[in-house]
């Protein structure tokens, strides 16, 4: 199946481009190929959609309903929560650096020793909330498990549980995220707000005017699972200043490559850098991300399986010290440079 490029439209202005079309990545987990077929896409685009993926559609559905409650909560209510630190609710802005975006958010803690002791207030309102979001992290964390153990297999990597065993440690480090994209009254230029310190080397010679949800970024963490509702607006970065749209699909998943796992593959699989953009009249876009971080101490370099004799393309860091820089910087800043090894001349 092909996704062509689609047009930002605005203002029903006619885009005069053509980019190139490309092709978004399937991988159907319940098919023998799905180990290579993951390795493939993780090569060539640090991203790929996953079908029969086995998380119901009663939890997907549930979570999308009772998250569509609480953002429509009014301000004053969905602050109850704590305002993100970074934990708890945010509105527009992203992190300390100056990134701001047309979204508000719940981030919230995941590994085990937090999956029943969620950051919301007890009120009974938010009860229902609150199992939805447990029972729908409980269903990631298992298709992350199944998602890392069959790339380890497609990597040809002997310890299966290589990667998926950072998942299930109790003092991994993931997040759930999720992001609520209001209605657009209005339109800035996408290159204004929510860009970083490179913001306009990546600037889409094809944007026509749109407002900034997320700005691009890359994923500091292994990989991310994410899905939204029937609401378009994410892209992914393929170079030469292109931009792809990802058409929504609301009964499926998105995997990203995260910078940690392109640091444990040596640069084999590529981080995707990636963004959210709102367009004027559409409907609100409702997305769901989890966030599959290795425990604080972990310490992130390639993995010797993997590289017989080669040299590391990266310098050696714990997960603790490249969060903590990951999030010192803006969202567009490339954040693995300050790691990457200097070739001898």
């Amino acid at each position: 199946m092909q996704y062509s490029y689609m047009r930002n439209c605005s203002n029903n202005r006619a885009a005069t481009f053509s980019p190139p079309v490309v092709t978004i990545p399937i991988v159907d987990l319940s098919k023998p190929d799905a180990q290579a077929l993951i390795v493939k896409a993780c090569e060539d685009f640090g991203f790929f959609k996953v079908i029969n993926h086995g998380v119901p559609m009663d939890a997907i559905s549930l979570l999308e309903e009772e998250a569509t409650k609480f953002f429509s909560l009014p301000l004053s209510d969905k602050e109850k929560v704590g305002l993100a630190n970074p934990f708890g609710y945010g509105n527009k802005r992203l992190g300390y650096n100056g990134d701001i975006g047309w979204i508000e958010y719940l981030l919230l803690k995941t590994n085990s020793q937090h999956s029943n002791t969620l950051t919301l207030p007890s009120d009974q309102n938010l009860e229902q909330f609150r199992c939805a979001l447990n029972e729908y992290m409980q269903a990631m964390r298992k298709m992350a498990c199944e998602v890392l153990e069959l790339m380890a297999e497609g990597l040809k990597i002997e310890e299966r549980n290589v990667l998926s065993k950072l998942v299930m440690d109790e003092q991994s480090d993931s997040a759930f995220r999720v992001n609520h994209y209001p209605a657009c009254p209005e339109i800035t230029m996408a290159s204004n707000g929510g860009g970083g310190g490179d913001e306009n080397k990546n600037k889409n010679k094809n944007d026509t005017t749109n407002m900034v949800g997320f700005g691009e970024h890359t994923d500091p963490q292994i990989i991310s699972l994410l899905r939204s509702n029937n609401t378009s607006g994410l892209q992914i970065y393929v170079g030469d200043g292109n931009w792809i749209p990802v058409p929504p699909d609301h009964s499926s998943f998105f995997v990203n490559v995260g910078d940690s796992l392109q640091v444990m593959t040596n640069g084999r699989f590529k981080s995707v850098r990636h963004r959210v953009i709102v367009d004027n009249g559409c409907k609100s876009r409702l997305s769901m991300i989890y966030f599959v971080g290795p425990p604080l101490s972990e310490k992130i370099a390639p993995l010797p399986s993997l590289m017989l004799g080669k040299e590391s393309l990266y310098k050696e860091f714990t997960w603790f010290e490249y969060k903590n820089a990951a999030y010192a910087t803006r969202l567009a800043t490339n954040r693995l440079i300050p790691y990457e090894k200097i070739a001898a001349s």
